[in-house]
């Protein structure tokens, strides 16, 4: 058990998994806050959130210092989960300027 988490686009019925993280929990408090400025309430789990270019600025300019989240089960966040978040932003950036939109989506 624990947190699995998925970047993935789609344009149309085709969808493309561009990132798979295990356990990135701070990743997963971002998104969270993200959810819930965009007026999702509730439990923040298996909750599908479309990216948008300026989310991915913002992340880009503040992943490498993401605030500490805690959850059950969702581990702890360390170096290799920074690399893995840099390889999605650009992959999905890609992804963007080809016509397919963004997502996050998580299970616990």
């Amino acid at each position: 058990m624990g947190l699995d988490q998925y970047g993935f686009a789609r344009k149309g019925e085709e969808t493309i998994e561009v990132m798979y993280w295990r356990k990135h929990a701070n990743l997963h408090g971002w998104m969270e806050s993200l959810y819930r400025k965009r007026g999702g309430t509730g439990e923040f789990n298996c909750e599908q959130i479309k990216l948008e270019s300026s989310d991915l600025d913002q992340l880009q300019n503040e992943h490498r210092n993401l605030k500490e989240a805690r959850g059950f089960f969702w581990g702890v966040s360390d170096d290799y989960n920074v690399g893995q978040t840099e390889e999605f932003i650009d992959k999905a950036r890609t992804l963007m300027a080809e016509g397919y939109d963004i997502y996050y989506d998580s299970w616990w």
